[in-house]
């Protein structure tokens, strides 16, 4: 039987968690993209905290669903994240292809000064 496209994603999710993990000193950058917006979190996974968070929703922009809404969101989480000391992440991108917005967010970041 042929998963459904959400179960797919769901299962390469695990893959993908099974082998990253955030810790204080380098955060898991994670990514939730829904229909409108998309939401990330710098997570330390020993500690089980949340260190920073953006979203579209926060931003207050009429970019929601776009990529350049998703690119600025990037640039946010870095801006805070460099507020906090952290210079470094792991990209969690949750089971999704590193594809349009998703990529946005990755590049946003990486313009704000996060290296991964």
């Amino acid at each position: 039987m042929k998963l459904s496209r959400n179960q797919a994603r769901k299962r390469r999710k695990q893959r993908i968690r099974k082998k990253i993990s955030g810790t204080g000193e380098r955060p898991r950058l994670a990514v939730f993209r829904s229909n409108k917006n998309i939401y990330v979190q710098l997570i330390d996974d020993r500690e089980q905290k949340t260190l920073a968070a953006s979203s579209t929703l926060s931003l207050a922009q009429g970019k929601s669903i776009n990529k350049d809404g998703a690119y600025q969101v990037g640039k946010d989480v870095a801006d805070k994240a460099l507020k906090h000391g952290i210079q470094t992440v792991v990209f969690d991108r949750s089971g999704y292809y590193f594809h349009g917005r998703i990529k946005s967010v990755a590049d946003g970041a990486r313009e704000g000064g996060l290296k991964f």
